[in-house]
């Protein structure tokens, strides 16, 4: 089974709309939508939810108000302020434990926490896995890889050998649990300082774990001279471009309307992205 994981240093490279647009070109896949924190791949996609899971990431402490004596050790001992009029803000609570431990009444248990949810989905290009973490809610990584594993159990039910990956930005925790074994990488960068900056760090992290990768220059033709300095750097580098798509007004459009660029873009743009996604399908 080949698991592709669309990447970007950076936020902003256009890499989700490139995932819709694979989504539409490449058939028999399943794909999942890694950026947990900030998932926007279901724009595009429009699926229907066939299942919703909570999803349990560590814990956070509850005052049973009738045992509680107000003694204020709970709230002393709290080097978060979760602990305010003797009772516990869940945002502030890092669920620690210290609060517990230092309650002389039992008046406060752990209790375990509600971080988010995750789908399975029905679009009209197959399978989508999905998920949402909660705000200001941890453990991204942890739900990154069960997204994965649903993904990779769906595929293996229905004899689907490619799943797709939409990876959240950055080098983060939850950018390395979309990464870890995963077939190859496309890394998705933009003509400016900062995409060259941000794609290095993306593409040496990828190499770390060992994982084949190429290069996408998004919007490549607003600065030419910085697209010849970022496809030289990388060859430089061993890194091959798997492509340079043009800017074009109509992706602002189509994202406007919902729709996915293959279905609404202009045949030139489209024939650059036909040629990225063949090199996935090898």
């Amino acid at each position: 089974m080949k698991q592709i994981a669309i990447i970007s240093g950076k936020g902003g490279t256009g890499k989700t709309v490139l995932t819709a647009a694979f989504s539409a070109l490449i058939k028999d896949k399943v794909v999942v939508d890694c950026d947990v924190d900030a998932a926007d791949l279901h724009l595009l996609l429009h699926p229907t939810v066939k299942e919703r899971h909570a999803f349990q990431g560590g814990q956070k402490a509850s005052l049973d108000s009738s045992l509680c004596q107000k003694c204020g050790r709970c709230a002393v001992s709290c080097r978060f302020h979760a602990i305010k009029n003797f009772q516990v803000d869940p945002i502030f609570c890092e669920g620690c434990g210290l609060c517990k431990h230092v309650c002389p009444f039992g008046a406060i248990e752990m209790q375990d926490n509600v971080a988010g949810e995750w789908f399975v989905s029905d679009t009209k290009y197959g399978p989508f896995v999905h998920a949402k973490l909660g705000i200001a809610e941890d453990n991204s990584g942890k739900l990154v890889a069960k997204i994965r594993q649903v993904a990779k159990e769906i595929a293996e039910k229905n004899h689907i050998d490619r799943i797709i990956i939409d990876g959240p930005p950055g080098i983060g925790c939850p950018v390395m649990a979309s990464l870890s074994g995963v077939s190859r990488a496309l890394v998705v960068t933009e003509p400016t300082v900062s995409g060259l900056h941000d794609a290095e760090r993306v593409i040496k992290m990828a190499q770390h774990f060992q994982t084949p990768v190429q290069l996408v220059i998004n919007k490549w033709d607003l600065n030419p001279a910085m697209s010849e300095r970022i496809e030289r750097h990388f060859k430089e580098k061993g890194v091959d471009i798997a492509g340079k798509i043009g800017f074009n007004p109509q992706v602002v459009r189509a994202m406007v309307q919902g729709k996915n660029i293959v279905e609404y873009g202009d045949q030139a743009m489209i024939s650059e992205i036909v040629k990225i996604s063949l090199w996935m399908q090898e």
